[in-house]
């Protein structure tokens, strides 16, 4: 049984930063592509970044240049790094993995 379990979310103000995590609880986590995404009030969830398991890195258009993805592999962790964070960031964000289990997500809030 497949478990993904989100860190990391708060409350930011603009310009702030903020560390996610994931902490898998599945087997062979380094061979599988991982990813973030995140849904806003009233809007559909949308991808953030993914990463593969040869760290192979890919971003939304919108997070480029703020937001970086990282995987740990010993513990089994995926990481997103966001810097820079604006109020429209603001939105429960969910790690995705394992051939699509997804967590529970955690709540980003960017507000001055």
């Amino acid at each position: 049984q497949v478990q993904l379990v989100e860190s990391g979310g708060g409350l930011v103000q603009p310009g702030g930063s903020l560390r996610l995590s994931c902490a898998a609880s599945g087997s062979r986590f380094s061979i599988y592509f991982m990813g973030w995404y995140r849904q806003a009030p009233g809007k559909q969830r949308e991808f953030v970044a993914s990463i593969t398991g040869a760290g192979i890195t890919n971003y939304a258009d919108s997070v480029k240049g703020r937001f970086s993805i990282s995987r740990d592999n010993a513990k089994n962790t995926v990481y997103l790094q966001m810097n820079s964070l604006k109020p429209e960031d603001t939105a429960v964000y969910y790690c995705n993995g394992y051939n699509g289990h997804w967590g529970q997500g955690t709540q980003v809030t960017v507000s001055s």
